[in-house]
């Protein structure tokens, strides 16, 4: 596919997905949500890509929605809209490759929604999120679905109910961004953090990702049910058996991708 709101890019096994409409603050349109999710999938179905990133261009991440759609439309054309521009969050859960934030300024509204919904998030010290819809007669409803599974009830209320910003050090404490970088080594630290996951075993971390999604919201009985049925496949795996004798070999494991 040839992509314009969106740049790929893919080396030493990590691929990066940037965000690229500066201009307006990569906004989510339809276009740059339906190239995120293609990107997404191709990163997801590209064998010689083990972890994806997600930056952007210009000075912010993300600052939500394009909301200039909003003009007088049908609710049927809202509704399909909407769906779009949350799509990724499934996108996301459901591919077996780790997604990592890069966050630079501002994150807001279906921004701050995508933070939420990557695996993992790192941020600069100068970034700032917000829920921030309730700002403009709107609500931050989509992107509350991966907040909450993450900050928990109360903090994604009081995030998505006013619209206020919270910082970089705020975030990780609350648990929305995994770490806090200097601003001028987040494209570095970054890439340190996803060489760190890009080593590992491809095989165990899709495996490993994929059930940690599909037990997230099941009763205990049934997560353990079916976390133990995943471990066993992975135990059959070339990459399970070679991890277990390296380990007793006390060498350096060599993964079959």
């Amino acid at each position: 596919m040839n992509y314009s709101s969106v740049l790929v890019k893919k080396s030493n096994k990590i691929g990066t997905i940037t965000l690229n409409r500066p201009n307006e603050n990569n906004t989510f349109n339809i276009e740059l949500a339906t190239e995120l999710n293609e990107a997404l999938m191709e990163m997801e179905h590209d064998s010689e890509v083990h972890v994806v990133i997600i930056n952007a261009n210009g000075k912010n991440f993300c600052a939500g929605i394009d909301v200039s759609y909003v003009d007088g439309k049908s609710h049927a054309e809202y509704l399909a809209w909407s769906e779009l521009m949350g799509r990724m969050n499934i996108t996301i859960a459901k591919m077996g490759k780790p997604v990592i934030a890069s966050i630079r300024n501002v994150a807001v509204a279906n921004g701050v929604g995508l933070v939420a919904a990557c695996d993992i998030a790192i941020a600069s010290q100068n970034a700032r999120f917000g829920a921030t819809a309730i700002n403009v007669g709107l609500f931050c409803m989509g992107p509350a679905v991966p907040m909450v599974r993450s900050l928990g009830r109360k903090k994604t209320l009081e995030m998505i109910l006013t619209g206020d910003l919270i910082n970089s050090d705020e975030a990780v404490r609350i648990g929305l961004i995994n770490k806090v970088v200097e601003d001028e080594s987040l494209e570095e630290e970054t890439l340190k953090y996803a060489q760190k996951l890009a080593d590992k075993s491809p095989v165990a971390l899709q495996i490993g990702k994929k059930s940690f999604y599909k037990m997230e919201d099941l009763n205990l009985a049934s997560a353990l049910d079916l976390t133990d049925n995943h471990f066993a496949t992975l135990c059959t795996t070339e990459d399970g058996q070679e991890g277990v004798k390296a380990f007793f070999d006390k060498r350096k494991p060599v993964w079959k991708n």
